[in-house]
């Protein structure tokens, strides 16, 4: 038997198990709150069919759009995991695990898994592998040059200082367990119900013209390809899982628009946006940079489903993805 432990069952740790979770006999997944633990069983499917045993997971139907197609409740167990107290269950769990995937986001105190469960993890005796999902933030800015994983780290925001040390931290505990860490620092993030085909329905969509950014982006399906292979591969190290051609962040939206037959929405200055963005959006627009993913595809050998939003964008609209 081989367990696998998602601590943060996420968006992209979910996409994960409906894809590759029948590659374990046993997934276990946590949440912050028994709340938010109910409200995952509820999401998801309950019953019909082995949705993991051979079913390609978009034949199945969905309580809950936002959940993956493919994503059964009775296919993974789920405990709450708060970020500061680990229940005896969990501590159990950890004890049985062969692979960990955490996503849970670390905060100003650190990461909370190795908070929590540093000890625990450390005499772990059967695990062998650890997949971190990061950020491309630690770069910082880079002025619209071009980075890849030996370019120096240099985090500017509040977001990804933590992230770092998280990946530092968890790297630090592989070399002592002799135990491959494999941080994955991902791009923007869109997929089912989180892109631009959904908001330039809904009419939330912004196009936001600053001259010379760009960003770099990836579907929740290659992240998943790209947690596979490092379990698969039991990789060590860093690895960007980014597209092949960061862009404007207005092109996304213009390309939805057209695919949907609806008018883009106005074109907005960025001094101008900026004088109403949150602070976490503005955030984003005082970093530039275009993101290599040579490491991805060399070494990992993940062949990018959607190497540009076009292909992502237009698979989800087949999909029907911003349908009224």
């Amino acid at each position: 038997m081989s367990t696998l432990i998602c601590l943060g069952l996420g968006y992209c740790a979910q996409h994960y198990v409906a894809q590759f979770g029948a590659r374990f006999t046993r997934v276990i997944g946590t949440s912050r709150t028994p709340e938010g633990v109910a409200r995952m069983e509820r999401s998801v499917i309950r019953g019909g069919g082995p949705a993991f045993r051979g079913v390609h997971p978009w034949a199945c139907r969905r309580q809950d759009p936002r959940a993956p197609r493919g994503l059964r409740s009775e296919d993974v167990e789920l405990l709450v995991f708060d970020g500061s107290t680990a229940s005896p269950a969990l501590f159990a769990a950890i004890e049985r695990a062969d692979a960990l995937l955490i996503s849970a986001a670390p905060d100003e105190d650190g990461d909370p898994v190795l908070r929590a469960l540093s000890d625990a993890l450390a005499a772990a005796p059967r695990l062998a592998s650890v997949v971190l999902l990061s950020t491309i933030g630690v770069y910082g800015d880079r002025a619209g040059d071009w980075v890849d994983e030996t370019t120096r780290l240099d985090p500017t925001n509040a977001r990804a200082q933590p992230r770092l040390t998280a990946e530092q931290a968890w790297r630090a505990l592989g070399a002592r367990r002799g135990m491959p860490v494999a941080g994955l620092r991902l791009g923007g993030i869109y997929g089912p119900e989180q892109n631009a085909l959904v908001n330039v329905r809904l009419s939330r969509a912004r196009h936001i013209d600053k001259p010379g950014q760009v960003f770099n982006r990836i579907h929740v399906e290659d992240i998943a390809q790209a947690i596979d292979a490092a379990f698969a591969q039991r990789a060590d190290g860093v690895f960007n899982v980014v597209d092949d051609a960061p862009s404007p962040p207005g092109d996304p939206i213009a390309y939805a628009a057209e695919l949907l037959g609806l008018p883009p929405p106005p074109v907005i200055p960025f001094a101008e946006a900026v004088k109403t963005m949150p602070p976490m959006a503005a955030s984003f627009y005082a970093e530039n940079r275009r993101v290599r993913n040579d490491r991805l595809k060399g070494e990992l050998g993940v062949r990018l489903r959607y190497p540009s939003y076009r292909e992502g964008l237009r698979a989800l609209y087949a999909e029907g993805e911003g349908a009224p």
